[in-house]
């Protein structure tokens, strides 16, 4: 039977140069992170910490204030919490569709085949959580074509391979590759510029809310039957200290702990281990083992389990 794996948040490795746009300025100090899965990121400098394929990715981003990610899509789910800071996440190709700011312990999941980009406004270095669907993450990520263009003037050229050639160390294209096409002004056309008024409710959950309703059973925050309606291949909830109790119990299907507040004592076959703000934990399926709050005070932790929905699509119940 295989161990939980527990990535703790001091013994991240970033990566600074993962994304077409490290070079561009208000963009180039941002920091990548893979945590479970190999992620989105395009550049082979990216650290992957656990090599699991558990059906989604766990990831995060940290960025000092003011520093943006520039605007892309996914064709799976793309879900961040705010592990820390103040962030303004906006969306729309040039990011003025609609915008929203989220604080610490809130959760948005992004739509599917949206432009989306965020920023760190708070006043100290961030970081948010990701959740991606599907083992690959849905192929990558696709950017805006004004994106590669002001990366071209910066050196860098993304292949069409996926990965990165920086000109300023003097990388190339390998022959017989081609630089990745942009979108054609009709491809553009066709991404929705969505209106907050639709992304806000139904993509959107605030974390006081969500711990009132954690007060005595898991919150179901993204499912099919959740507060975000969804099928992106796995589940979402938030557990409080009064949502479970200390008994050990067995989940079929790959499960990540991320707590957000508190100290939170994971058991397994006589074994313990603390999981801490900011760590993740990956517990194999079938595992027998238990999670319970281990100090007094305010304790939160989102559990993300696996379904057998495909991750594609944003879902709608339509």
């Amino acid at each position: 039977m295989e161990q939980p794996q527990i990535v703790r948040y001091g013994e991240l490795k970033p990566c600074r140069t993962a994304f077409i746009d490290a070079h561009t300025p208000g963009s180039d100090k941002k920091e990548n992170f893979t945590i479970i899965g190999a992620g989105v990121a395009e550049s082979p400098d990216q650290h992957v910490h656990i090599k699991a394929t558990p059906g989604f990715n766990i990831g995060a981003a940290g960025q000092p204030p003011k520093c943006f990610n520039s605007m892309h899509y996914h064709n799976t789910a793309e879900v961040f919490f705010v592990l820390k800071g103040r962030w303004r996440f906006f969306w729309g190709e040039h990011g003025d569709a609609g915008e929203v700011i989220l604080e610490e312990g809130d959760i948005f999941n992004i739509p599917t085949r949206v432009f989306r980009g965020f920023e760190n406004v708070g006043t100290d270095y961030g970081m948010i959580m990701s959740m991606l669907g599907g083992d690959d993450s849905g192929g990558g990520v696709i950017w805006a074509p004004h994106v590669l263009e002001a990366a071209e003037k910066h050196g860098l050229i993304l292949a069409e391979t996926g990965v990165l050639y920086d000109t300023k160390k003097g990388e190339q294209l390998p022959e017989g590759v081609n630089a990745m096409p942009k979108m054609s002004p009709e491809d553009v056309a066709l991404i929705p510029e969505v209106p907050a008024s639709v992304v806000v409710p139904n993509y959107v959950r605030r974390y006081w809310d969500m711990m009132a309703l954690a007060k005595d059973a898991p919150c179901n925050v993204i499912s099919k039957t959740g507060l975000i309606k969804d099928k992106p291949g796995f589940q979402v909830e938030l557990l409080s200290r009064g949502s479970i109790s200390s008994d050990t119990y067995t989940n079929p299907q790959h499960e990540v702990l991320m707590p957000m507040r508190g100290h939170w004592k994971l058991t397994w076959e006589g074994h313990e281990e603390v999981l801490n703000p900011g760590d993740t934990c990956w517990i194999p399926p079938g595992l027998a083992h238990a999670v319970e709050v281990c100090v007094t005070g305010e304790a939160s932790l989102f559990r993300i389990s696996k379904t057998d929905d495909l991750a594609g699509l944003t879902w709608t119940d339509n």
